[in-house]
């Protein structure tokens, strides 16, 4: 009796899915103690120096020009702290790549995840998820901390205010944008120190450098730029001169999404 045909490999043999990918990455991110330690300094810092702006602002109001009284919200204090911890929420996700390469487990995990597009994306999702769920819960402590302080001089303001709900729920997601375009960053770097320093030119570097432009056109271009772009998600009320929140976030999107599509073709190109 002869023996039966053997049967041709699964199509799916040796292939990985990208669920387990996403739940590699996630034990990663949830089991390295920088992680921890980066989300807890930037909670530290938002919601410290948003309590800290806060109390600069009760002390000096009545010292304001009618213009700045004017213009002052209760979200400001947590906007000011915004630029304080926006470096440290792109620290984590430069941290997230430029880690591995550092020590070499890049080389490990692609070997394990040979589709390195879908390494790639499966640390991106696991990293906005993260940080998306944590940078909401803390804009909201940030708020609530700079309320309590500002009540004394009755300039505190309540959830159900106009835009205020938006600008906390959008501060979360600018703050996962941050972190996924620090991760295109390191992974076009493959750098921590540098990728960081890249990362702050970006979002601060150059919005100084966008003040100094001719008012001619250089008001046009100023709310384009990174920063600017995506921090309009913060102000509860639509400033003249600057873009609407909504599309201001979705410009930052845009500068994210570029990135992230030059990491992922390079990351496809070269060596580990």
């Amino acid at each position: 009796m002869s023996a039966p045909a053997a049967t041709g490999p699964r199509r799916d043999a040796g292939r990985v899915r990208f669920g387990h990918v996403l739940s590699s990455e996630w034990t990663k991110i949830a089991t390295v103690r920088s992680t921890f330690w980066t989300l807890l300094a930037g909670a530290v810092v938002l919601v410290g120096f948003s309590a800290l702006w806060a109390l600069a602002f009760t002390a000096s109001f009545d010292q304001m020009s009618a213009r700045d009284r004017a213009t002052f919200t209760p979200m400001l204090p947590t906007q000011v702290a915004y630029y304080f911890g926006l470096v440290i929420f792109g620290a984590l996700g430069v941290l997230v790549i430029t880690a591995e390469h550092g020590t070499g487990m890049i080389k490990t995990a692609l070997t394990a995840v040979p589709r390195r597009a879908a390494y790639l994306a499966a640390k991106t999702v696991v990293l906005g998820a993260v940080v998306l769920v944590f940078g909401i819960v803390v804009t909201f402590a940030s708020f609530y901390a700079a309320q309590g302080i500002l009540a004394s001089k009755h300039l505190d303001g309540n959830i159900g205010d106009p835009g205020v709900l938006r600008a906390i729920v959008g501060g979360g997601i600018y703050l996962a944008l941050v972190a996924i375009l620090a991760l295109g960053i390191g992974t076009l770097l493959r750098h921590t120190a540098g990728s960081i320093v890249l990362l702050f030119v970006v979002l601060f570097v150059l919005g100084i450098a966008g003040g100094f432009l001719p008012s001619s056109w250089g008001d046009t271009v100023n709310k384009f730029l990174p920063s600017n772009a995506g921090g309009a998600i913060l102000d509860p009320v639509h400033k003249s001169g600057s873009l609407a929140p909504w599309t201001g976030l979705g410009v930052f999107a845009v500068y994210t999404a570029v990135v992230l599509a030059a990491a992922v073709i390079l990351f496809e190109r070269r060596d580990a």
